[in-house]
């Protein structure tokens, strides 16, 4: 055992005559978990008998849990758990009869990343890994989870009959709904499990399922088996494979980036915001997001139309900006912005407005003039934002500035941006994207305070898009990923969920959120 393990009562060590006759039981087998980071970690990737595979929870919430059912009862001795990066400092191995009420059967206090394997003796149907303290910022990840013992004797043996007439109904880019014909046991079908290219990814009491989170343009090959009470498997049903629909409904990819263009064209090699341009041109995105700071040193028209235009100019016509503090530095503030971007700098008349896609409602903020104010007056700008989202409609909101709230970067934390943030988090805003430092950050969703919360937005400091990169400074703890590199973030949206990436110059992703669901 690689970790100091403390035995309950009910977790005495057994004899060693005893595990030379456990089998694995866990592999294979249904199961549920309290959050899983994307439709990529499911659950039943820590019961597939692969080490390649893995469950992952949501990123910084404690506690997070992942629960076998394992048929039927059994006495159990021992569970491996092969932790990936993403492990648990504190945890413990649960039991259960009915799938409700637990007794622990042991502690780990002091997890060390490495595989565990915990000797124990306990009896149930259920176990449960109840991660308890994570070691890292991220959520709690096993490569895989296997339950040693043997099951009881007694009770129902007869496996339920094999599910016939498999069969795809509606299929989109995203999903295909599945139906097939009720299987029969001697005592009682309890549900069907559905297998995806041989592993488990659903179970189902009824016999009809619809497969979701899948790839556009893509083969998948599906049989499913019936369960009885007592955990008896019928075999697999005979396969089908079902190829998902071109596109997405609802679905498209933007290019987002903050700080791009320093005064420097393609003659020079270390030009970056250059080789930016390209990673957006091969995103081929619906449209183009920047956030702040498009032009150095000083924004003057002539410095945009010799260097910006050159490289991010030819996507003006799908570009959504919104100025930086760089934007200002002209003889009149904002002018070589303004006149170069022309109806898109104020689209609604101030350097502020909205914008909509699919079911996403888009807020663009100027926070040059969200600085610190008397307590007697609220500026336009808030009074706009507040009335904007109040008569939103859409299902799903992102709203960018310029100065982060939160940052691990040169400038670090914003104090001027806190009355922003609180409105985004009163108002279940979804993404919020950020410039100012020249570095890459992203954060788990969080709340007011900044600490991390599910319901809170997540934050991204995308201040990769060409400027001179900064130094940076310790993360925070909810930095979820934190890279001195250029780079230009791919939103990939839906109208029900977003997922991100940073693209590296070298055109490689440096880093891909989960896939989070809108509030």
């Amino acid at each position: 055992m690689l970790a100091a393990v403390v035995l309950l009562p009910s977790a005495i060590t057994a004899a060693s005559a005893t595990q030379a006759a456990d089998v694995l039981l866990s592999q294979g087998k249904p199961v549920a978990t309290s959050t899983v980071e994307s439709s990529s970690y499911a659950g039943t990737k820590a019961v597939d008998g692969s080490t390649t595979t893995r469950w992952a929870s949501a990123e910084g919430a404690d506690p997070q849990w992942l629960r076998i059912d394992l048929g039927q009862s059994a006495a159990i001795h021992r569970v491996v758990l092969n932790w990936e990066a993403a492990y648990a400092k504190k945890y413990r191995i649960e039991t259960s009869d009915d799938g409700t009420t637990f007794t622990p059967a042991a502690t780990v206090d002091n997890g060390d990343g490495k595989t565990d394997e915990l000797t124990l003796t306990a009896h149930g149907r259920y176990v449960r890994l109840v991660g308890v303290t994570r070691a890292t910022s991220y959520g709690y990840s096993l490569w895989e989870m296997q339950v040693f013992g043997s099951t009881d004797s007694s009770g129902d043996t007869q496996a339920p009959t094999t599910p016939t007439a498999l069969t795809a109904g509606a299929t989109t880019g995203t999903s295909v709904a599945l139906t097939w014909s009720a299987a029969t046991d001697n005592v009682g079908v309890a549900g069907y499990d559905i297998l995806r290219g041989g592993t488990v990814v659903a179970t189902s009491a009824t016999p009809s399922y619809t497969d979701t989170g899948l790839t556009p343009e893509t083969s998948y090959t599906y049989t499913v088996r019936a369960r009885d009470a007592a955990g008896n498997l019928s075999s697999p049903s005979a396969p089908i494979t079902v190829k998902t629909k071109a596109g997405s409904a609802g679905g498209f990819v933007l290019a987002a980036a903050g700080d791009i263009a320093e005064r420097c064209t393609a003659s020079s090699s270390s030009c970056a915001h250059v080789k930016t341009a390209k990673l957006v041109e091969q995103m081929n995105p619906a449209a183009v997001i920047t956030m702040g700071d498009n032009q150095y040193d000083d924004a003057h028209l002539s410095d945009f139309k010799s260097y910006y235009d050159k490289t991010w100019g030819k996507f003006k016509s799908i570009t959504h900006p919104i100025p930086g503090n760089h934007e200002s530095y002209d003889d009149t503030p904002f002018k070589g912005y303004e006149d170069y971007f022309g109806a898109i700098a104020k689209p609604q008349g101030k350097r502020y407005y909205s914008w909509e896609m699919g079911n996403w409602h888009f807020i663009a903020l100027d926070s040059n003039d969200f600085v610190t104010h008397d307590d007697f007056a609220e500026p336009p700008q808030i009074t706009w934002l507040k009335q904007d989202l109040a008569a939103n409609k859409k299902g799903c909101v992102a709203a960018y500035y310029h100065h982060p709230r939160w940052s691990s970067g040169d400038h670090g934390d914003n104090k001027d941006s806190i009355e922003l943030w609180n409105i985004m988090t009163a108002n279940k805003v979804d993404l919020v994207l950020n410039g100012h430092d020249h570095d890459y950050e992203r954060f788990v969703p969080q709340n007011a305070d900044g600490k991390a919360d599910a319901n809170g937005p997540v934050e991204i400091v995308g201040g990769s898009g060409g400027a001179n990169l900064y130094d940076l400074s310790p993360a925070h703890d909810t930095t979820a990923k934190l890279l001195k590199t250029f780079g230009v973030l791919k939103l990939s949206m839906t109208d029900t969920s977003f997922q991100t990436q940073l693209i590296g110059v070298d055109n490689k992703v440096l880093d891909s959120s989960p896939t989070y669901t809108c509030h």
